[in-house]
């Protein structure tokens, strides 16, 4: 028997419970992995609220973690008995002693980087990627606006974006996390507590506004967003840490709005 947190309704942190549970045996094209460290995300809460559905209850929480291989199935072909691996894309149930992954979802971990690193930055670099370098591909010398960009994936987007050669302005909520962002790449911060975002964007922008904005906050910045973003450019709506967008479905739109 193995240890895992579950949950059989949605609410708040009280529906979850630690249990016994007996672990599958791999399918033929997946991979068991005994946990040794797993990430925590915000979007863990959005399953157990029932803002986006669990496949079926009782269910398992969380989609990021590091581990070794313990079991495989008879067809995989990439991993062996032993091996380190780390994963970010789930499925649920990453909260548990031992989880069982399809082959594809895990990488190999080298040595050099420990499972608690691994699994705390999988799911948020897959994040990053996915906003910079596929929902739009920043090719250098944009200046784009960044929403919390002192939290996990914001601190990674600063980064990168520096790398790329991108001017970033993240918004913070305090001086602390504006000094972190900066220290993490970005070119400039707005205080969202005491200044107004879409007055700075056009300060900072010489009035032009900014090319792309990424908002994973939602509710209490769609408006910021829509306001901040130059004629023809690109809000990228990705999360609702404040909640869902309200006057329209960003799910069907598949989270991309782009302003004219």
């Amino acid at each position: 028997m193995a240890k895992r947190i579950q949950f059989r309704a949605h609410g708040g942190p009280e529906v979850l419970e630690y249990v016994d549970y007996q672990p599958a045996e791999p399918g033929p094209q997946q991979v068991r992995v005994s946990n040794k460290a797993i990430g925590l995300n915000f979007i863990d809460t959005y399953y157990r609220s029932g803002l986006y559905p669990a496949p079926s209850l009782p269910s398992g929480v969380g989609s990021e973690g590091a581990g070794v291989v313990e079991a495989i199935g008879s067809e995989v072909t990439r991993f062996k008995v032993g091996d380190r691996v780390a994963y970010g894309s789930g499925p649920l149930g990453a909260y548990s002693d031992v989880h069982v992954l399809p082959e594809a979802n895990l990488v190999k971990l080298p040595d050099a980087i420990s499972f608690e690193q691994a699994a705390g930055v999988m799911l948020k670099g897959l994040t990053v990627q996915y906003l910079l370098r596929q929902t739009y591909e920043l090719k250098g010398g944009e200046t784009i606006l960044f929403h919390a960009a002192a939290g996990g994936v914001g601190s990674l987007a600063c980064q990168w974006a520096k790398a790329l050669g991108v001017k970033l302005i993240g918004t913070v909520s305090s001086a602390e996390k504006a000094a972190l962002a900066k220290a993490n790449g970005a070119w400039a911060t707005i205080d969202y507590s005491h200044e107004n975002v879409a007055q700075r964007v056009l300060e900072l922008t010489d009035g032009k506004k900014v090319s792309v904005v990424y908002d994973g906050v939602g509710k209490d910045t769609w408006l910021t967003s829509l306001d901040s973003v130059a004629p023809r450019g690109l809000v990228v709506s990705f999360g609702n840490a404040s909640g869902a967008v309200d006057g329209v479905n960003l799910g069907f739109w598949r989270g991309k709005v782009r302003c004219t």
